[in-house]
């Protein structure tokens, strides 16, 4: 008689943790459900509605091929998502293995590999960077006579060096070297010093694809092989790679990419030589991985792929809140990415068990803004809050004077007309038509972007604008 209630009770609490898990995937598909739907615009205005959208109509809203997102609670992914095309001529749906550019979040999975060699040895932070490079130096200036370029003043963007970013490169185009690229003979300017290194702030890729060659250098192996060795394979990130061009192994699993107009970008994807700055090739699901890790070394303190001294400097907000690779504040770190034709972000809470990845195969990222603030309001996320602005009304008779040609510096000719009771920029540069909102008589800007026009008056004549620091001249006054 023991045994058979011993039976019952077992079966009752089996039955009762299915009841559970069941109730709990309810909830996370209700939960999922309520984000789908309740993507709000990044930018609002004070005091009017704030309209949701579905996430797959808000891709065809934007003309944004597809989306893959990740999130992770409490130390584990708890959901991943993909919607719309990973390749819109084939009509191959956008999964959540389907490989995208990480971009510029490159950089910080990258510097793991340099903290990696500075704990083993084999580099220091604060050693000249020359002491370590064997196939190419850096040129030594004026700049450099009484303060040197070094790993940590690469990883936190204030070593005084040249160009911040790269457009890459087509799959026909002879690459260049490592080499080639830090002498300028790529498509963009050699990588110099051209100011006091640990003086100030200024973003450089060029700096992290010295570092690319330097561990390249004290490694003996190529870049992309001791990364997937020492960094993406503990990570767990097996189907990641840094490898570029892409292996032909990865072709149908890697998304197309597309500009802002929806076309194509020529190639499918670029190929970035600059791998350390702007070469990743990843998911949602597997990026994420470096912010469970991280988060767990920072929140336990204990050590994992690093020690958790060198997770707690790398996370030290230095200049312009970037610390040793990641962007970083007390409550968050991450990074964002831009590649031709794909956009990401990854954001990790200190203080919240929680962590987010979003990409896209488009050079308009907006939905990414618009879903992060869908999730932020679902888990109750600190940090991401819409941009919210006030305006004043201005009649349709004072907005007369506003409307006119404009010639825009070398771009071309901008058209100003009233829609709506909206002020508008119609050009065949201008896509979709701009239509702006007052928060002045002077400064108007953009309902979708954001970006603010200011325009000049005198005598009660408008007589031009200036836009992101472009001046435009007004042709009939």
């Amino acid at each position: 008689m023991k045994i058979k209630y011993t039976l019952l009770f077992v079966l009752l609490f089996a039955t009762s943790l299915l009841s559970q898990a069941q109730q709990e995937s309810d909830d996370l598909k209700a939960r999922i459900k309520r984000i789908e739907n309740g993507l709000m615009p990044s930018l609002q205005i004070k005091g009017k509605p704030i309209q949701t959208f579905n996430i797959n109509e808000r891709l065809k809203q934007l003309g944004i091929p597809g989306i893959s997102v990740a999130f992770v609670n409490n130390g584990k992914m708890e959901w991943s998502r993909a919607y719309g095309m990973a390749d819109v001529a084939t009509n191959r749906p956008m999964t959540t293995e389907t490989l995208l550019l990480a971009g510029s979040i490159s950089k910080p999975i990258a510097a793991l590999r340099a903290h990696q060699m500075v704990e083993s040895g084999k580099l220091k932070l604060d050693e000249n960077v020359n002491n370590y490079l064997k196939s190419w130096k850096l040129p030594d200036n004026e700049f450099t006579e009484n303060e040197k370029v070094t790993l940590r003043r690469i990883l936190n963007h204030t070593a005084g060096l040249t160009v911040w970013g790269f457009p890459g490169y087509l799959n026909e185009d002879e690459l260049p070297s490592t080499i080639d690229i830090l002498d300028g003979k790529g498509n963009t300017d050699p990588v110099r010093v051209y100011k006091k290194p640990g003086e100030s702030w200024m973003y450089s890729g060029g700096g992290y694809t010295i570092m690319q060659l330097m561990v390249a250098d004290v490694e003996g192996i190529p870049f992309a092989k001791t990364l997937q060795q020492h960094v993406l394979n503990p990570l767990g990130m097996t189907e990641s790679t840094f490898e570029n061009p892409l292996p032909k192994k990865y072709h149908n699993i890697a998304a197309t990419g597309y500009n802002g107009r929806g076309q194509e970008v020529k190639g499918k994807w670029p190929v970035y030589r600059e791998m350390a700055a702007a070469g990743l090739w990843t998911t949602p699901s597997q990026l994420i991985q470096y912010a469970i890790e991280v988060q767990k070394i920072d929140n336990t303190k204990k050590d994992g792929i690093l020690k958790y001294s060198t997770v707690k400097e790398m996370l030290t907000p230095g200049m312009n809140d970037h610390g040793l690779g990641p962007q970083t504040s007390k409550s968050r770190f991450g990074h964002g990415g831009a590649d031709n034709g794909f956009r990401a972000n990854m954001i990790a809470w200190r203080d919240q068990p929680y962590a987010l990845v979003v990409m896209v195969n488009s050079d308009n990222g907006q939905i990414m803004q618009e879903l992060q603030l869908a999730v932020a309001k679902e888990y109750n996320l600190s940090g991401i809050q819409a941009d919210v602005r006030e305006t004043i009304e201005i009649s349709e008779a004072e907005l007369q004077k506003y409307v006119g040609r404009y010639q825009v510096g070398d771009i071309g000719v901008v058209e100003a007309k009233i829609a709506d009771g909206l002020l508008t920029f119609e050009a065949p540069f201008v896509n979709p038509t701009m239509h702006m909102f007052a928060e002045s008589q002077t400064i108007f800007f953009d309902r979708q972007t954001g970006n603010r026009v200011s325009f000049e008056i005198k005598d009660n004549k408008v007589t031009g604008f200036t836009v992101q620091g472009i001046k435009a001249r007004k042709l009939n006054k």
